[in-house]
């Protein structure tokens, strides 16, 4: 798995998504769309899906520490429950500029893949109904066809009940 010290480039979503996948033989299941997959519900109509198998990549400040939430698209980030898991008080979503300064991405497009080696990463434990999701691919029009052990063990990320 490739990771970086600092906060990635501004620019190159997609090609920084594509590069990673392609380190591991998975870029075969980025798909591309002329329509915005920007939320869980226009994801999972383009994939055509279960809205559940879109995996929302939710960026959160835990007191002071950024954390990504991958939760399933039927489902709602527990702020509280998220707090806990990282040993926080307080979770709230983090502004768009904080996102991109976090993961490298802007909102919409935030892939699990290619984030800060000190970016915590938590993963929906309701996201085990299914055996392939679709995460972001870098951008506002693009996912990537993953089983949900791959998204596990590429995003490095814990398992947990963070989801409503």
């Amino acid at each position: 798995m490739t990771s970086h010290e600092a906060p990635p480039s501004k620019t190159g979503s997609k090609e920084r998504v594509e590069r990673f996948l392609a380190e591991l033989s998975l870029q075969e299941g980025i798909v591309h769309f002329d329509q915005s997959t920007k939320t869980a519900q226009m994801a999972a109509d383009a994939v055509g899906c279960e809205l559940g198998q879109i995996v929302k990549s939710l960026v959160f400040v835990v007191d002071d520490q950024p954390t990504l939430a991958l939760v399933a698209g039927d489902r709602r980030g527990d702020t509280e429950v998220i707090a806990s898991e990282i040993g926080g008080i307080k979770a709230e979503f983090a502004d768009p500029d904080k996102v991109r300064a976090a993961t490298g991405y802007a909102i919409g497009g935030v892939s699990p893949f290619d984030l800060p080696v000190d970016l915590p990463v938590l993963i929906d434990d309701s996201l085990e109904r299914f055996d392939v999701v679709y995460p972001a691919a870098g951008t506002p029009s693009s996912a990537v066809r993953l089983t949900r052990t791959q998204l596990i063990e590429i995003s490095g990320g814990r398992v947990a009940p963070i989801s409503q």
